[in-house]
C-alpha cells in the first residue's frame, strides 16, 4: 500500500432542498493508493451519494474532493474524468444486453479513443484475468449472475483507473460468487495499486477491507 493520499475528502456535504434531505453532512477522510475501504451503514446513510460524488455523477453542495491532487470542482468534462480515473462496479451489472461480454468490456475504452483491435485484445486479456475467457462471446443474459459481475469488474479495470468504486457489488450474489468478486477487487488494490471503495451491507465484505468507514444520517460515525 502506498503512503500517497489518492483521495482526500474535506467537509463534504450534499443537500437536496426539494425534500430537505441532508444526504451527506460534513464528511471528511483520506484514502491511500492500494487501500481497500468499506463504506458501511444502513440504507439511506449516504454511501451511494458519496460514491456518486467521487465519480462525478453528481456535484456536492459544499466541501472538497481531490483525486491524486486534482480538485474535482475544477473538472469540466466529467465523462472524460470518469473514463480515465474511475472504474465502476454496481450491484446491478448494467451490461448492454445486445453486446457480448468482450464487447461490453471493450466499450469502456471507447471514450479514450483506443483502436478497435487493441480494445478487443485488452478485453480478452481482462476476461482471462477474471476466468471468463471461455465466455467472451456470450451475451449477458446467457451467463450466470456471478459471471456477469466478474465481467463488470473486468470492464471497470479496462482503463486501469486509479480509483475503483463498487456499490453493493455482492448484493445479488451467493457467498461463493460474492467472495470471488471481492477477491478480484482486492487483487486490483494489491497488484494495480488502485484505491478500492466498496459500499456494502455485508459484514464479511467489510471485514476483508483495510478500513471500515461507518456512515449514519450522512455523517461519519466510526472508522476502524
Amino acid at each position: 500500500m502506498s503512503d500517497v493520499a489518492r483521495l482526500r475528502i474535506t467537509d463534504l456535504a450534499r443537500f437536496f432542498e426539494a425534500n430537505a434531505v441532508r444526504a451527506l453532512d460534513g464528511v471528511s477522510f483520506t484514502a491511500k493508493a492500494g487501500e481497500i475501504i468499506a463504506l458501511t451503514g444502513p440504507s439511506g446513510c449516504g454511501k451511494t451519494t458519496l460514491l456518486s460524488l467521487i465519480g462525478l455523477l453528481d456535484r456536492p453542495t459544499a466541501g472538497r474532493i481531490e483525486v491524486d491532487g486534482v480538485d474535482l470542482a475544477t473538472v469540466r468534462d466529467g465523462a472524460a474524468f470518469r473514463a480515465r480515473q474511475v472504474g465502476f462496479v454496481f450491484q446491478y451489472h448494467h451490461m448492454v444486453p445486445t453486446m457480448t461480454l468482450r464487447e461490453n468490456v471493450a466499450a469502456a475504452m471507447l471514450p479514450l479513443g483506443v483502436p478497435r483491435r487493441a480494445r478487443l485484445a485488452r478485453a480478452e486479456a481482462l476476461l482471462h484475468e477474471v476466468d471468463l475467457a471461455h465466455r467472451a462471446t456470450a451475451l449477458p443474459a446467457t451467463v450466470s449472475g456471478g459471471e456477469r459481475q466478474r465481467a463488470a469488474v473486468a470492464r471497470a479495470l479496462a482503463n486501469a483507473p486509479p480509483v475503483l468504486i463498487a456499490d453493493e457489488p455482492t448484493g445479488n450474489l451467493d457467498s461463493v460468487h460474492g467472495a470471488r468478486v471481492v477477491a478480484l477487487l482486492t487483487a486490483a488494490a494489491r497488484t494495480r495499486n488502485a484505491l478500492v471503495l466498496i459500499a456494502t451491507h455485508n459484514s464479511e465484505v467489510a471485514a476483508a477491507a483495510d478500513r471500515r468507514i461507518a456512515l449514519r444520517d450522512g455523517r461519519v460515525v466510526g472508522v476502524s
